[in-house]
């Protein structure tokens, strides 16, 4: 008999849309190169422990993505030293500051601190670990947790590695709203985090619902939380909004990347990848 506490919708699946499935040349070329990377690196693995192609693709392509990533954090400090001072994007950083102070109250402030305590070092995680905790009782599997604690300790290397390289001063102190932070204050932390672990908390969620209203409601909110996670850094001095700029790109980017290793997963766990693309089914 079938557990009725077992979720019964697929996982390769959001809505009618194939997972496995890769409409591009580009997308089944991915795959080709995941499988073959996979192949080569199976014979050094197995010493280890014997995985599937699928699982050594999914390592692969996450420690690649993460490693390519880090770099352009590390590159981001020349592109930062080019345009500060000058007429780039850091131009608009105190006008939007200044305009936030401008808007100030003492209910907004402590209202606005509360909600950014949210998506702290503590808040981030709990939530993010409630909803993993969730989707994984319900599926009776452990790639939610999986797919989280990899996007987290990668959200978490980008965040110390930008911050480290730029080594950027926060706004003057006298137009931050207390508590203030010390940390350097290139790319914000809150808006990295935030962005990486909702991004994959509504990939989850969207797996997991059945109905077209949940996947727009859940897309609608969690991009809401997102982008105000980080405007609540600039409105309150705690941030350059070019660093909630990078914060936003930088996560985005490395969410993608982790849920790309997962379809890679999925699409090498349902059916052999062979070397060359064009064998690769567009559509199932």
């Amino acid at each position: 008999m079938p557990d009725p506490m077992r979720s019964q919708t697929p996982d390769d699946r959001i809505g009618a849309r194939d997972l496995t499935a890769w409409p591009t040349r580009s997308g089944r070329r991915l795959v080709a190169v995941a499988a073959g990377l996979a192949r080569r690196s199976r014979p050094a693995a197995r010493s280890v422990v014997s995985w599937s192609n699928a699982h050594l693709a999914f390592v692969v392509f996450a420690a690649v993505a993460l490693v390519v990533l880090v770099l352009l954090v590390e590159g981001t400090e020349t592109v930062y030293e080019g345009v500060v001072g000058r007429d780039g994007v850091t131009a608009v950083d105190q006008p939007v500051l200044d305009a936030a102070v401008s808007w100030r109250s003492p209910g907004l402030d402590s209202a606005v601190t509360t909600f950014t305590d949210i998506g702290g070092p503590v808040g981030m995680p709990v939530l993010a670990a409630v909803a993993v905790a969730v989707l994984t009782w319900r599926r009776r599997r452990w790639t939610p947790a999986v797919l989280m604690l990899i996007a987290a300790a990668g959200s978490l290397a980008m965040t110390v590695v930008g911050k480290d390289f730029v080594d950027r001063a926060r706004p003057p102190a006298a137009l931050a709203v207390p508590p203030l932070e010390v940390s350097p204050s290139f790319p914000s932390g809150h808006t990295l985090n935030a962005t990486v672990l909702t991004t994959v908390v509504v990939y989850l969620v969207l797996i997991e619902t059945t109905a077209a209203w949940q996947r727009t409601l859940t897309i609608t909110l969690g991009a809401l939380f997102v982008l105000s996670m980080g405007l609540s850094r600039v409105f309150l001095g705690h941030h350059w909004l070019t660093d909630v700029l990078a914060g936003w790109l930088i996560g985005l980017g490395w969410a993608v990347a982790v849920l790309t290793a997962h379809r890679l997963w999925l699409t090498l766990r349902e059916r052999p990848a062979p070397a060359d693309p064009a064998e690769i089914p567009a559509e199932r």
